[in-house]
């Protein structure tokens, strides 16, 4: 029988999480969306020897540590009725049975598993997302072949073992990590084809619906931070998907855009769309779909030729307006995966113009471009048309670029709600306790 729990109230708040690569924040909301508390802890950067990036997940404990006491010291997290972990995609561990680590943490950008890849390419069908050196499946069968792979029992994504810790039982997952790990999330199941893998599927979690409730917390967690006892783990989500969450954007239509170091566009869908030809993947959202597209160019091709400073003055220069008629296709190097999975396709960036700041509306305009070209291939793939963008990332603060797509994408550009993860970490916490029927 489940644990009888207070019913939700307004003096209740909703905690999120989330694990970057750089730092752990939290943010602490109430039922009204409302942000009561906020804090962040910096890690060090994880270590690269080439293709292999490795952090110590000991390193993600002590940002947790930090920020639940940081949050403490601003207010009282006696009233923490629920919680829920983010983390990056395809970061991923092995450990014991008591979630002790194996070995560091493969980060979401580690490639060494090219061998493992070849092996995924005869095994997973042609639409998983499996297919890459770094996804969390290719690492795994990496781990699999290690010495200490013998000791193992869990596979765990950051999230997952974040989550883990503060439950104090390990083995559960969400849709959205577990996906780059071979979960089928339109049959809500790890496929057959993996028990080609045994000794990977005797590690793989239990997977609960994002937002859905996993266990209360662990007792010795509570008290160490102050939580209530009946403070309810939530089924998280990937970093990039609790972003999302966060703009506010719900309904079938809604599209975001991540104007970042790459162009990441997600839209909302009655159903999943997948075109791995363009590398265009579906993620669970609620009752719908997540229907998205990453480019190669964005935001680091302009930070390659321009500093933020420089940036900033020549933004009062632009006339979006008036197009310059530069045909570029800004890339940083040659190739590109969405909307264009062309890996020699190489960056157009001439004729260079007189002045900076005609070439860099040309490389804005150039970008959005790609923005709305993305757009149109995700709806000939099954996707709606957007029927409004909602943008994150530095480059949603750039006025002159804001105008320039306006007029090409023709549709409403919507502010968002809030541009960090970890709110809508939070906001899924509070859905997940607020949408319960009283009992």
């Amino acid at each position: 029988m489940s644990p009888s729990f207070p019913s939700p109230d307004d003096t209740h708040h909703y905690l999120g999480i989330d694990l970057g690569t750089s730092g752990v924040r939290a943010i602490l909301i109430d039922a009204t969306d409302r942000v009561i508390a906020v804090a962040r802890a910096d890690m060090p950067a994880p270590l690269r020897r080439n293709e292999a990036i490795e952090q110590d997940p000991h390193i993600w404990c002590q940002g947790l540590s930090d920020v639940l006491l940081r949050l403490g010291n601003q207010t009282s997290l006696a009233s923490v009725a629920a919680l829920s972990v983010d983390g990056t995609s395809s970061t991923i561990l092995v450990s014991d049975k008591q979630g002790l680590p194996l070995h560091a943490a493969l980060m979401y950008n580690d490639s060494r598993a090219h061998q493992q890849l070849a092996r995924l390419k005869q095994l997973a069908p042609a639409d998983s997302p499996v297919h890459s050196a770094s996804s969390g499946l290719a690492k795994l069968l990496w781990l699999s072949e290690q010495a200490f792979a013998s000791q193992a029992r869990y596979a765990l994504h950051q999230a997952d073992w974040i989550a883990g810790r503060l439950a104090g039982q390990f083995g559960f997952s969400d849709p959205n990590n577990a996906l780059k790990s071979g979960f089928d999330a339109v049959q809500g199941c790890w496929p057959e084809w993996m028990q080609h893998l045994p000794r990977i599927s005797d590690w793989l979690p239990k997977v609960y619906s994002q937002g859905q409730e996993v266990c209360t917390i662990d007792p010795g967690i509570a008290d160490q931070f102050g939580l209530p006892a009946h403070t309810r783990v939530i089924a998280g989500t990937t970093d990039s998907t609790a972003s999302f969450i966060a703009t506010g954007a719900s309904q079938v239509g809604e599209a975001v855009t991540a104007l970042g170091s790459t162009l990441v566009l997600k839209i909302i869908a009655a159903t999943p769309v997948v075109n791995m030809r363009f590398g265009i993947y579906s993620q669970p959202l609620g009752k719908h779909w997540l229907v998205g597209g990453a480019s190669n160019s964005g935001g680091a091709v302009l930070q390659n030729y321009f500093s933020n400073e420089q940036m900033l003055t020549l933004e009062k220069q632009l006339q979006p307006n008036v197009p310059t008629g530069l045909d570029y296709y800004p890339l940083l190097t040659k190739g590109e995966r969405f909307p264009f999975n062309d890996s020699e396709l190489l960056p157009r960036l001439s004729p260079k113009p007189a002045t900076d700041w005609q070439f860099f509306q040309g490389l804005l305009e150039g970008i959005a471009t790609i923005e709305q070209c993305g757009y149109q291939r995700l709806t000939e793939s099954g996707a709606p048309w957007p029927s409004s963008i909602r943008t994150t990332g530095g480059g949603a603060s750039n006025s002159a670029w804001t105008q320039i797509r306006a007029r090409l994408l023709n549709v409403p550009l919507l502010p968002v709600d809030h541009s960090e993860a970890a709110f809508g970490a939070a906001r899924l916490a509070r859905q997940a306790i607020t949408s319960r029927s009283p009992s």
